[in-house]
């Protein structure tokens, strides 16, 4: 009687694993944030993790990505040092490295307002978890400003909410005093992409007198990622500083692409534009750029198009 012959079981091929972003920031007290750079740099290397995380002596702002175990060990690393042991992040799912590179940057303010005076560790507004977010900002005496710069806001917000109209965050104090008084006898609610903004501009009204300031805690992100999309309040897509673009309900990743000259996020009406060129141009930046500037970004975005075609990474994804 011969051997019973079984079929041949297809082979499995193992999807691409999904990498893990984290954004996080912390305020703390460095004396000399320079000393912590090149020891992060090798171990954010040694663990497969790319992104960008800026050191001051305000404290430390960054989002990265890589494997999960790598994630967690750069984690470990941040919340070892002097202050941080309270470190925060937030966690989103990606497909593919949204960075091209590790940079530790060193800077003056881990995000810039400009403002000597700020310090978020002497206090803040009143933290509101996103569940509660929806009743707060539906209330008819609280003034809903986001702290967000006006490209951010373009493509999505809180409905009805206030937009300063700033093109950098260091503007936000001038706004505040020339439009202070719109928001006299109101309680003021802040929000921003993952938070950081908050706690400069909470501090920075609650030194200009202002007691009745709540902010989102963990900001959009957070929102998006606790709160279901049919009781949500939000409009749009939210823009992340990493190559994603922007994420939506579930921190899913959302529909817009980005210039490679001024990495403004374009939208598909954006990209129909006459003044749009792929990698060279957008209708934000059109008539900014010199021709030496088109020429160098047209070489580059040739040479992304020949590494994608040869299945390589290339690490030009725009300018910094």
């Amino acid at each position: 009687m011969g051997r019973a012959i079984l079929p041949a079981c297809p082979k499995t091929l193992n999807p691409t694993p999904m990498l893990t972003v984290a954004a996080f920031y912390h305020f703390a007290r460095f004396a000399n944030p320079a000393a912590f750079r090149t020891p992060l740099v090798a171990w954010c290397a040694a663990q497969g993790v790319r992104g960008s995380i800026l050191l001051a002596p305000e404290g430390i702002n960054g989002t990265i990505a890589g494997p999960r175990d790598g994630i967690d060990a750069v984690l470990v690393h941040l919340r070892a040092l002097p202050g941080c042991a309270g470190l925060e992040h937030k966690e989103s799912p990606a497909q593919k490295m949204p960075f091209g590179k590790m940079k530790v940057r060193l800077k003056r303010e881990i995000v810039t307002m400009g403002q000597p005076d700020v310090d978020p560790t002497t206090g803040t507004g009143h933290y509101v978890d996103p569940a509660d977010w929806n009743a707060l900002i539906a209330a008819p005496d609280v003034a809903v400003i986001d702290t967000r710069n006006d490209y951010e806001v373009r493509i999505g917000s809180f409905h009805g909410a206030i937009s300063p109209g700033t093109t950098a965050f260091g503007e936000f104090p001038a706004w505040w005093q020339a439009n202070k008084d719109r928001f006299a006898g109101q309680r003021v609610a802040m929000f921003c992409t993952g938070g950081i903004r908050c706690e400069k501009s909470t501090n920075y009204l609650l030194g200009q007198g202002v007691t009745d300031v709540f902010h989102l805690k963990g900001g959009i992100l957070k929102y998006l990622e606790d709160v279901p999309e049919a009781e949500s309040l939000w409009q749009g897509e939210c823009f992340v500083f990493d190559d994603r673009i922007s994420v939506g309900h579930g921190l899913k990743p959302g529909d817009l692409t980005s210039c490679g000259a001024c990495r403004h996020p374009l939208t598909e009406a954006d990209r129909v534009h006459p003044a749009y060129e792929r990698g060279v141009a957008c209708p934000h930046c059109a008539g900014t750029r010199t021709e030496d500037d088109r020429a160098r970004y047209r070489e580059r975005q040739r040479q992304m198009d020949l590494a994608a075609q040869r299945g390589v990474p290339h690490l030009g994804l725009g300018p910094d």
